[in-house]
């Protein structure tokens, strides 16, 4: 590196000259940290408003120089031309030998997004197996489940909220699907199916101060700031924040969802140095949270799904809290090699009411086929520390005219949950779920979380991208050494219960062909360790560690694009072990679940003004190689056969008038493996509109959204266990820019 070179970078890092600007805009702009925390965000770039929500927003673009640089929006900008693979870095959905969509902050905001699962039911291979307003938000993907632990913040696992995750913090929402251990690195709840990465809002070249107002349900108005500017040489030096307060009645009669958010980001982008600071604070506090209940094992019916807005357990309350801090750091050290590193760390905690289907020592636990059960009630509370990190280096060059993109990359991720479980036995009422009984008063002393599990996941990667005939062919090969070690601890004494370490190498092959400059042939072959689950309360081995499973994937496809739209279609085969059982029965791994599938999909601009989303999904599913042949060939509890999400944007001839609609279809499911009972399908209509204008020279957008128009009632299942979907919801919102 030159003298020149040197003393240009010596002079972009003087922080405190640098700083000094940033300080005095802060000041001057009145800076407040929203409720109650300050939150954080990484990797790059802002918003997008396009064409698609009127004239009369000023356009946010994309700095290009952020850590990861994000890919800008495809034609009718609800989704992106590529995202973020983890060790593969960035890529364009064309050069990707997966199936993978992402998602940008521009559709959040159009389809009145609260959290991250109302954006991803917008692909038929995702689907929520739980109604918002509850504990948490798991999702299956490819018809295995991913539970929210498992969503990625900007690359890292474990540092996101493991209950939900505001819309606010999103700039995309990015989706991919089979296994990601090569990528990314083992997830901590063992996702096989896919993989959903968060990438949270980073400041633009465009200054920023919006201002939104809130309503949906019956009574629930929330507040929200997003302000973000660049200083500095260059505009080397960004800040954004967003923050959020709401309360009231949202979706649960006489209940409340109350929500604080503070995030804020700092980063700095110079010609070879690349830095950021993320700060995340949310708090939630619900009372009448959405229920979850088990059916009875032996029923002989499954129960019509109740009215959507009633809380089977009165009484029910739920306090969440999590705070993050994460930063990530990158560096050229030439024009072609690039070293990174990020690290971060999460503290979370829930408290929660846990009410159960029949007081204690009365045997079978569950609803009848009437709606009939015993309501008995206690704590149940959590807490879990997590630091997760990563490091690696990135090597671009050439041996002859075969290109490479060679890359180094570890991870590791170490993780302590801790629980309490306050029972109160032998206190228990009559109830129903069509005429609920409120629940039990607790009046035992509510117990200190102990540690119950402290986990060590590891792993080494290396991956080479070569590139063949003037980028025609593209070929990934890698290989990732994974290590799990697992420790379950009693939370009576403190000894420990099961302990497990594993170690694999998984190895991925991935191949592009592009025979036209707009089509990709692709095919990959992928396989993972996952840790195995902790089994939780109810189960006769509650407590207990699974041991580590491996899961294979081989996949192919073909993606076209027109220019202003694409089209993709994959076939895959995935495969792990199959985990059953029903509580109070012990959860255990019997046979092998395999899953063959078939998924098609559109995105992108018709015709100038209407933007369109398609996607379809067919799942084979079915367990093999179980004990005794129980249950040998049939169809895995909770896998729809077919699901098809399918959406249309457009803007009418009335100038910045905008209406949209959706439609979410789920095929029916079975209760349980042995195939008996199975919940029926449903469909789900959404509207919307919006108009664009300008009030005393600001930018105004209204909007207006009723999600389940036709306020249908259905049932959510992960098996046994069962919640039901949103009732008809009414959103409103007026976004200000000043």
């Amino acid at each position: 590196m030159s003298r020149h070179t040197r003393s240009r970078l010596s002079s972009q890092i003087n922080a405190p000259s640098q700083l000094r600007p940033l300080i005095k805009h802060l000041l001057g702009a009145g800076f407040v940290l929203v409720a109650g925390g300050a939150v954080a965000q990484t990797t790059t770039t802002t918003t997008a408003n396009t064409a698609a929500t009127g004239p009369a927003l000023s356009e946010v673009t994309v700095n290009e120089k952020a850590i990861e640089s994000l890919f800008k929006p495809y034609a009718g900008g609800q989704v992106s031309k590529g995202g973020t693979l983890g060790i593969l870095g960035t890529q364009d959905i064309m050069d990707t030998p997966f199936s993978t969509v992402n998602y940008t902050s521009e559709l959040l905001q159009n389809q009145h997004a609260r959290t991250l699962a109302d954006v991803v039911v917008n692909d038929a291979s995702v689907r929520m197996t739980t109604g918002s307003g509850g504990f948490d938000d798991p999702y299956r993907i490819r018809g295995f489940v991913v539970n929210a632990g498992d969503v990625g913040l900007n690359g890292l696992y474990g540092l996101i909220s493991s209950s939900r995750v505001p819309a606010q913090l999103l700039e995309r929402v990015e989706i991919l699907k089979g296994p990601g251990a090569l990528m990314n690195g083992i997830a901590p709840s063992g996702t096989i199916g896919g993989t959903i990465n968060a990438i949270t809002k980073r400041a633009s070249d465009v200054p920023l101060t919006r201002v939104t107002t809130t309503y949906q349900g019956k009574a629930n108005a929330g507040l929200e700031l997003d302000f973000g500017r660049r200083f500095g040489t260059d505009n080397a030096w960004g800040i954004r924040f967003n923050g959020v307060v709401r309360g009231g009645e949202a979706t649960i009669r006489g209940g409340s969802q109350d929500g604080r958010l503070g995030a804020l980001a700092l980063d700095y982008q110079g010609s070879r140095v690349r830095w950021t600071l993320d700060l995340i604070q949310q708090e939630d506090d619900t009372s009448e949270f959405r229920p979850q209940i088990s059916l009875l094992a032996n029923t002989t019916a499954i129960p019509a799904p109740p009215d959507a807005r009633t809380n089977w357990y009165p009484g029910t309350k739920l306090r969440q809290r999590d705070t993050t801090i994460a930063t990530r750091v990158e560096y050229d050290i030439t024009d072609f090699i690039t070293t990174y590193a990020a690290v971060g760390m999460r503290k979370g905690s829930n408290f929660q009411t846990f009410p159960q289907t029949n007081a204690a020592g009365t045997g079978a636990t569950g609803v009848n086929a009437a709606g009939d059960f015993r309501a008995s009630n206690s704590y149940y509370d959590s807490k879990s520390d997590t630091t997760s990190g990563t490091a690696g280096l990135r090597w671009r060059f050439k041996t002859g005219n075969v290109g490479h993109t060679l890359t180094t990359g570890v991870t590791t991720l170490l993780q302590e949950a801790a629980t309490a479980y306050s029972l109160q036995p032998g206190v228990s009422n009559v109830s129903n779920i069509y005429n609920p009984s409120p629940l039990p008063v607790i009046t035992v002393n509510r117990l200190a979380t102990a540690k119950a599990s402290y986990t060590r996941l590891g792993s080494f990667a290396v991956a080479d991208t070569l590139s063949f005939a003037n980028d025609s062919i593209l070929l990934t090969l890698g290989a990732r050494h994974q290590t799990v070690d697992a420790q379950g601890y009693s939370t009576v004494n403190g000894s420990g219960t099961s302990k497990y370490k594993a170690s694999s190498i998984t190895p991925l092959a991935g191949i592009v062909y592009k025979p036209a400059s707009n089509v990709s042939v692709y095919g990959n072959y992928t396989s993972a360790l996952s840790q195995g689950i902790l089994v939780g309360p109810g189960f006769a081995n509650a407590g207990e560690i699974l041991p580590p499973f491996k899961s294979n994937q081989v996949e192919g496809g073909v993606k076209v694009d027109f220019g202003s739209f694409t089209t993709t279609a994959a076939l895959y085969r995935l495969s792990r072990p199959a985990i059953t059982g029903t509580a109070p029965a012990a959860r255990t791994y019997n046979g092998e679940e395999r899953h063959h599938g078939l998924e098609l999909s559109t995105f992108g601009e018709l015709k100038r003004g209407l933007r369109a989303m398609a996607s379809v999904a067919f799942i084979s599913a079915k367990l093999a190689k179980t004990q005794a042949g129980l249950n040998q060939g049939n169809r895995p509890a909770a896998v729809p056969a077919n699901n098809l999400s399918a959406g249309l944007d457009w803007d009418t001839p009335i100038e910045g008038f905008s209406i949209n609609g959706r439609v979410v279809h789920t095929s029916r499911v079975y209760m349980a493996e042995a195939n008996t009972l199975s919940f029926p399908g449903y469909e789900r209509y959404d509207l919307g509109a919006r108009y664009t204008t300008k009030v005393s020279g600001k930018p105004l957008v209204l909007r207006a959204s009723i999600e389940n128009v036709f306020n249908k009632n259905y049932w959510l299942s992960q098996g046994t266990y069962v919640g039901v979907g949103n009732p008809r919801t009414f959103l409103l919102s007026a976004a200000v820019d000043f």
